[in-house]
């Protein structure tokens, strides 16, 4: 079997997905419309036309204009299920799913009609489809930790629907220990902190995750090679990294998809696993972030099948269900 047949068909795991990154021009329309909400867009062609951007900033504007679209419960539902769908098509069977609340709250959103679309959707993906789920509450770091403090407090009632805790959104001038404070607050309600690190940002804001905000997973991590002594200590400590390949490519992080450094990074033993961060923005869901790697970098079936095994062991699912997704995989 090659590694292209191997990934069609073998059971996976996403880590690293925002859900509001999923929304395909198609389904942004049809709800603009429905909540009767002007966007700057004709057609669908020109929402498709809008999601070709060059840098990080032209895809938040983008990014944010579309989720203006989102107010109701139902919205935040049929976007979650829209994913969902993709993930039944696709085979991967077990999502980690990052959410913005402050996104929606800044523009008058409850978050409990955020949270409960999202979960609803949840629910009937685990009874439909049998895919398992957890939920990764964003903060924006753009924003003040004081604006975090308060997404904190308003996600408390919710706490059992909420398995972590994450950082995203501009990386630059916006370092980890901007949210030390946030974080540590966090932990104390049970929440598992991870952290964007390295995406756009330098090896030291990946230092800051792990020594201030005490992160259990590095999303991107991308930049640690340019620091030997990091690139050592995240594999002593076995620190998963969710790499995605087709989004550093659109935002011109990693200038072409031959030049990624996802081989290389499991080449010196980094615990990377394969992601597909926005996919309706960057050109591609979890497969398709598997196969332009195995094309581009030529990944062999073993390279692929370690890939595999890490999207499982690296999420945050309890031993018992990691025992149950490997030995399908």
């Amino acid at each position: 079997m090659t590694a292209l047949e191997y990934i069609k068909q073998v059971p996976k795991a996403e880590l690293h997905l925002h859900i509001e990154g999923s929304f395909e021009p198609e389904l942004m329309f049809e709800i603009a419309q429905r909540n009767k909400i002007e966007i700057p867009y004709a057609t669908i062609e020109d929402v498709n036309k809008a999601y070709q951007f060059s840098n990080l900033q032209d895809f938040l504007d983008i990014y944010y204009a579309g989720a203006n679209v989102l107010i109701h419960e139902q919205d935040f539902y049929d976007l979650t299920m829209a994913y969902f769908k993709q993930c039944a098509k696709e085979n991967v069977l077990h999502a980690e799913i990052m959410f913005d609340p402050q996104t929606h709250t800044k523009r008058g959103v409850e978050f409990s009609t955020v949270i409960n679309g999202i979960q609803r959707a949840r629910e009937e993906a685990e009874k439909e489809f049998g895919i398992s789920s957890l939920l990764i509450m964003s903060y924006l770091r753009h924003l003040s930790e004081e604006d975090a403090f308060e997404t904190l407090q308003q996600s408390l009632p919710y706490k059992h629907l909420i398995k972590a805790v994450g950082l995203d959104s501009s990386e630059k001038g916006n370092p980890p220990s901007k949210f030390q404070r946030v974080f540590e607050a966090s932990i104390k309600e049970g929440y598992v902190p991870v952290a964007h690190a390295g995406e756009e940002g330098p090896a030291e804001y990946i230092y800051e995750a792990l020594d201030l905000l005490k992160i259990a997973r590095i999303d991107h991590g991308n930049n640690c090679l340019t620091d030997p002594k990091l690139v050592e200590r995240l594999v002593q400590e076995k620190i998963g990294l969710t790499v995605c390949p087709l989004s550093n490519t659109a935002l011109r992080n990693v200038d072409h998809i031959d030049n990624h450094p996802l081989k290389k990074m499991l080449d010196l033993g980094l615990k990377v696993t394969v992601n597909s961060d926005d996919p309706a923005y960057f050109g591609g869901y979890l497969t398709q972030n598997y196969i332009s790697c195995i094309e581009a970098l030529d990944l062999s079936l073993q390279e692929v099948k370690q890939l595999v095994r890490h999207s499982f062991e690296y999420s945050f699912l309890s031993e018992q269900d990691k025992e149950k997704f490997l030995k399908m995989v």
